[in-house]
């Protein structure tokens, strides 16, 4: 035996010392059998050429032809007796599976060229030279059907594929030349073409699988007929060499081989072209064969060489059957391509068409075993298991078996599969156990035992001691299928190991194991190592979110291939930014870490997630880092600044940050990069939000003192000095850095009032208190000399400091007097500072420790003019006693909100708790407002004025040295402001500024008196009872001129009063004492009878010049008048009477009336009315050049009203007086 090349041809030559006759193939195609001359059936193994087992002997004859039934079972052999005349055996039939002989047939009395069995192997067909053909049964040698008498000598009979049909040949020296063909069961002839053969021993006929064709070998071509009519179809010219004696038509149908003395040419059968190359032979060929699957050729030849080529070597892999050499499997090409590539259907549809026509046992079984496996991988496991038990039937397989139980256990039967295992293994491990043990493991896995399976594959690969790469390869995809289970069952370092082990052992190429595992089970191990380290990376991120990034070492990713870092990379980042908008940033740092851990090329952006995400949890720090770290892997990009920049700021770095910010914002004008300009949208520059601060500071500290304490150094701050501060502090930096993106106003606001807000001290002056010059001159508060005042102030520096305050201001030290426009900007302004303050400290000096109530009650600072609005206008204020201790020990931040000590200041100011604890200069009237002033004392006179221009809202410009003009001023303004009189109501002495004015506020200690008031029912009465009796059209005019009185007005220290004037005809002096009041009595006009009394010397002589006036305009007018005197709604608030105020019935009070309409002459007897009511009138007396003076009375003085209201529109007149 030898193995050889020639041409390209791999062929192996195995020489005999005898000419054969007759090869064939076994019907597995891995054995040659091969006879001849010496009379012995002998075995050859195709792969390497060696002979198998003991040979089959004959006695006395020559092997000319051989035939094996489809099913293997059955050898039937055509013999040439070398003794015609001895009786001998003319075909001999055997048991091809134990080699024994089971008949000897006789019959022919010459040699038999030619045998065939039917398909179904029940029968078997002779030709021989003595012209005559029989068939027999192969189980009984009895004979069917013949002989079947021919004209010359039989060369060739073939059995249809369906077993009907019986074709023969006959050739040698007859001119009868023809093929004819009979009724396999009858023997009728059906057809006898003409046909020239030469005598051959091997066969010149081929039918079609379908059994319509027929081919011929006939001399110098090969024809094709048609087996229905005999008609010739086509021709096919041999070159060369005219005297073709054999044709095989391979089982594919695909090509046709032609044999000839020397030569084998090779046709495709669908187009006659002939394809490969011609084999040319150096001996003439006897016999020729295709293996089943037609991967294989083989020639016997007259010297006694049996030859085995790989067609694989001589035609295309197209026409082949079968393209690779598999355990347990043996398919066709096209259905492995198919089969490859998930196209089950397609598959499905070739094995049916192989599983149409008969064929060898040996095949029909395989491919119902893979039509089996097919259907199992598209879960239809009832026709699964029903292919593969006839599989199993026509002949038992290790294929056929695996499909059963694959079968079994996809529907269920797990037990049965199982017990197909057992059989298959009950006579020990078969060929590929390893793989049929794997293929087992698989079924176990599949049936969810994944631990089982698993510890399965692992057992193997500690048993197996050549090639592992299957195995752990198997063993990785099983993790890779069970991969969510194993991460969550904690299985990482197993799965690491595996995956790892898998990696490094996964071929190149696929070996044959894992292609059958990836046809039978579907799974791809194409991408497998790719697939691997995706899910090692996976596990590796796993071991991350579950034991932390120390869990992460090097050699989990040594060798991974660059596309799948990027994939693995990529995928994480995603994951992490999933997990980001989830706001599951600890995953998203988890995932964002797993994903920089595998070094990827470009790490800046997610450095840039990573830094985000820790810096929402507040890991500034490592959010820095990764910062830090996007930058240096690319400084070009904005987005590692921007990080930068953020998480400096939240580390109140300040500088850092801004610096950082405006790096980003260079890079951001200068990227071409479309994000980056909208990036650019995204962010204002730094400019915008230092002028929004800038307004925001400048508005807070125009209700702020001009110059305030700073505590922290006890030095005195300006305006723009403590500006210049707050810039410099974290406050301001981290406001800018805060508003790179938008302006927040409300922030601004925030931040900047939070800074600014400082704490008023209010105290009683004691002396020489430290001033404006002696801070500046020390330098510091704090660097004062020791003194009792000076000290005072520094404690209040302390316990301001102590509060958490930045500044304080005490009016000792924080106003410079000596420049009369701060001092006069902070006197108008104190109420503002006050009212804007953080809180207000009052110190009690005359109050000790422990504090009782009733201490705050008889304080020196409830005397004071100045401490009223320190009282009112602070939102919280706190007291303490002379060694800075809580008042009463309340240790509450805002007093106004003690019970207890707001209780005994309303008490002792005479306000509602309401009004002190929410006190806005509307909350209190005119009246009122004096009424607290009233009692208050200043060391300066001026300011009794001065201290009430917040509470009053006032305009006064303070300048001292005027004396009682300040009064003056305010009360003039008051007027003004109101159009009212109310400061008109008092009694006592005049003021040098104006007579209608008093000369201090001490005449509003008390209220006016009251007097009765009109009820509704009295009006409507007397009402009725004047219709008709006064003159319509003087009444209205009279009560128009009233109800459109200008309101009263100052000019150049004059009151224009508008008002309603009685004249006094005669004037009387009653009684007369020397420096005390003199008594008067008056006869006037309208009224009558007025006494009243003066200190002041009257005109008794010249009464005219004396008038009674009614200045209480708004008194009279009637709600439905709708008249409003020109005045805001304020303004009439500010006006609101005074005995209202305090509680008591007013002295003209206006009525409620029905909402009804109300004709003019009504509302001029209502007015009517009104006036005969007693009032409170001003007693003017006129001077020389016609303006007139109040003459000041120490009572009230009370006009009954007018006496006859006939006389109304005579006696009545109206008019504004001009009071000096």
């Amino acid at each position: 035996m030898s193995s050889t090349e020639k041409g390209g041809s791999r062929m192996i030559e195995i020489k005999t010392q005898h000419k054969i006759y007759s090869v064939l193939f076994a019907e597995d195609g891995k054995q040659v059998l091969s006879g001849g001359v010496e009379g012995m059936l002998r075995r050859w193994r195709v792969e390497d050429g060696q002979e198998v087992g003991e040979p089959i002997r004959t006695k006395g004859a020559e092997i000319y032809a051989t035939a094996l039934s489809l099913d293997g079972k059955w050898l039937v052999c055509g013999l040439r007796r070398l003794n015609l005349n001895d009786g001998g055996t003319d075909v001999s039939v055997w048991d091809a599976q134990t080699q024994k002989k089971v008949l000897d047939i006789h019959g022919h009395t010459n040699t038999v060229f030619s045998v065939d069995i039917s398909p179904d192997s029940t029968k078997f067909a002779t030709g021989s030279v003595d012209q005559h053909v029989f068939i027999h049964s192969i189980t009984t040698g009895e004979r069917r059907v013949g002989p079947l008498k021919h004209d010359g000598w039989v060369v060739a009979v073939r059995f249809s594929p369906n077993g009907d049909r019986l074709a023969t040949a006959t050739g040698h020296e007859t001119d009868t030349k023809s093929i004819r063909i009979y009724d396999s069961d009858n023997g009728q002839q059906l057809l006898n073409i003409p046909c020239c053969f030469w005598h051959s021993i091997s066969s010149p006929l081929a039918w079609s699988v379908d059994g319509r064709q027929l081919f011929a070998a006939s001399f110098s071509e090969v024809r094709r007929f048609d087996t229905s009519s005999g008609t010739l179809l086509n021709k096919w010219a041999i070159p060369g060499d005219p005297r073709a004696y054999s044709i095989v038509l391979a089982r594919n149908q695909k090509f046709a081989v032609a044999v000839t003395l020397k030569s084998l040419f090779f046709w495709d059968t669908s187009t006659g072209q002939q394809i490969g190359s011609v084999i040319e032979l150096t001996n003439k060929v006897w016999s020729i064969s295709t293996s089943p699957n037609d991967d294989h050729i083989v020639t016997g030849e007259e010297n006694g060489k049996v030859t085995i080529r790989s067609l694989r070597d001589i035609l295309p892999s197209s026409y082949l059957t079968v393209d690779v050499n598999l355990p347990f499997m043996c398919i066709s090409n096209s259905a492995f391509e198919s089969w490859t590539q998930s196209d089950l259907t397609r598959v499905e549809e070739l094995l049916n068409e192989e599983l149409i026509c008969p064929t060898i046992p040996f095949f029909h079984a395989r491919a119902l075993a893979y039509r089996a496996l097919v259907r199992t991988r598209s879960k239809h496991w009832d026709t699964a298991v029903d292919d593969a038990y006839k599989s199993i039937t026509v002949k038992p397989s290790i294929i056929g078996y695996i499909a059963h139980a694959i079968a079994l256990a996809g529907g269920g039967d797990y037990e049965s599969a199982m017990e197909v295992f057992d059989l298959v293994f009950s006579n020990g491990l078969p060929t590929e156990g390893n793989l049929l043990l794997l293929v087992k493991a698989i079924i176990f896995f599949q049936h969810g035992k994944y631990d089982s399976a698993i510890s399965r594959v692992d057992r193997l690969i500690d048993t197996v001691d050549h090639d592992q790469s299957p195995y752990i390869t198997v063993g990785a995809q099983m993790f890779l299928l069970r991969e969510a289970k194993s991460m969550k069952g904690g299985d990482h370092e197993r799965a690491v190991d595996l995956f790892k082990r898998a990696k490094e052992a996964i071929p190149v190429q696929k070996g044959p194991y894992l292609v059958v595992i990836s046809l039978i089970f579907g799974w791809n191990f194409d991408r497998l190592s790719t697939e691997i380290q995706l899910v090692l990376s996976k596990a590796v991120y796993t071991m991350v979110d579950t034991l932390g990034e120390g869990a992460l070492t090097t050699e989990m990713i040594a060798g991974w291939d660059p596309d799948v870092v990027e994939t693995c990379t990529t995928k994480f980042e995603s994951s992490g930014d999933e997990a980001a908008r989830s706001n599951d940033l600890k995953r998203a740092i988890a995932r964002y870490s797993a994903a920089l851990f595998l070094n990827p090329p470009r790490p800046a952006g997610i450095l840039v997630k990573r830094s985000t995400a820790r810096g929402v949890l507040g890991l500034w720090e490592d959010a820095l880092k990764d910062a830090d770290e996007a930058i240096k892997g690319d400084s070009s990009s904005p987005w590692g600044y921007e990080r930068r920049y953020a998480a400096l700021h939240e580390l109140r770095r300040y500088d850092d940050a801004m610096s950082s910010f405006v790096r980003m914002h260079s890079l951001i004008e200068s990227s071409p990069d479309p994000h980056a300009c909208q990036l650019a949208k995204k962010y204002i520059s730094p400019s915008q939000s230092e002028t929004a601060i800038d307004n925001v500071v400048r508005g807070v500290s125009k209700i702020s003192p001009l110059v305030l304490i700073d505590i922290r150094n006890g030095r005195l701050c300006n305006e723009p000095e403590r500006a210049h501060i707050f810039k410099s502090e974290p406050e301001f930096k981290g406001l800018v850095c805060s508003m790179t993106q938008a302006l927040d106003d409300g922030r601004i606001q925030q931040v900047v009032e939070e800074f600014f807000r400082y704490v008023m001290l209010s105290h009683v002056w004691q002396g020489k208190e430290p001033l404006f010059q002696d801070v500046n001159q020390a330098g510091s508060v704090l660097e004062l000399g020791s003194s009792p005042l000076n000290d005072k102030l520094r404690n209040f520096c302390e316990v301001v400091r102590t509060d958490g305050y930045r500044w304080a201001w005490s009016d000792t030290c924080c106003i410079d007097k000596t420049i009369s426009t701060v001092l006069n900007q902070s006197l108008k302004m104190m109420y503002k500072w006050y009212e804007a303050s953080a809180a207000t400290f009052v110190l009690l000096e005359d109050v000790t420790s422990p504090s009782t109530r009733g201490g705050l009650k008889h304080s020196k600072w409830l005397t004071r003019a100045w401490t009223s609005q320190e009282l009112l206008a602070p939102i919280v204020i706190r007291f303490y006693s002379r060694d800075w201790q809580p008042y009463l020990g309340d240790a509450q931040p805002n007093h106004k909100e003690a019970p207890e000590i707001m209780e005994e200041l309303a008490d002792a100011i005479g306000v509602a708790r309401n009004i002190i604890t929410a006190f806005n200069p509307d909350s209190l009237g005119v009246r009122e407002k004096l009424r607290l002033a009233s009692t208050r004392k200043a060391t300066v006179d001026e300011d009794i004025a001065y201290s009430l221009i917040g509470m009053f809202k006032s305009d006064i410009r303070p300048e001292y040295g005027e004396g009682d003009a300040a009064l003056g001023h305010l009360l003039e303004e008051i007027v003004a402001r109101s159009g009212g009189v109310t400061v008109l109501a008092w009694n006592g002495k005049s003021s040098s500024y104006n007579s209608c004015l008093p000369v201090s506020l001490e005449v509003y200690s008390q209220p006016p008196g009251s007097l009765p008031p009109i009820t509704d029912t009295d009006m409507d009465e007397r009402v009725a009872g004047l219709g008709n009796t006064l003159s319509q059209t003087d009444a209205v005019l009279i009560h128009d001129r009233v109800t459109r009185f200008p309101p009263a007005r100052f000019a150049n220290r004059r009151l224009h009063l508008p008002c309603i004037i009685f004249t006094v005809r005669r004037l009387g002096i009653q009684s007369f004492t020397s420096g005390l009041e003199n008594h008067y009595r008056g006869k006037v006009s309208g009224i009558g009878d007025v006494e009243f009394r003066t200190s002041d010397r009257l005109p008794v002589a010249e009464p005219r010049k004396l008038i009674f006036v009614h200045p209480w305009i708004r008194e009279l007018r009637d709600p439905h008048d709708g008249f409003t005197w020109g005045m805001t709604a304020d303004d009439d608030d500010d006006e609101s009477d005074p005995e209202t105020e305090s509680g008591s019935a007013p002295a003209s009070p206006l009525h409620a009336v029905p909402t009804a309409v109300m004709d003019d002459y009504t509302r001029a007897l209502r007015l009517v009315v009104r006036l005969q009511q007693p009032f409170h009138a001003l007693l003017l007396e006129q001077q020389p050049n016609g303006e007139f003076k109040r003459v000041a009375t120490e009572h009230e003085i009370v006009i009954p009203g007018i006496k006859d209201p006939h006389t109304f529109s005579r006696d009545v007149q109206t008019g504004v007086v001009e009071v000096l």
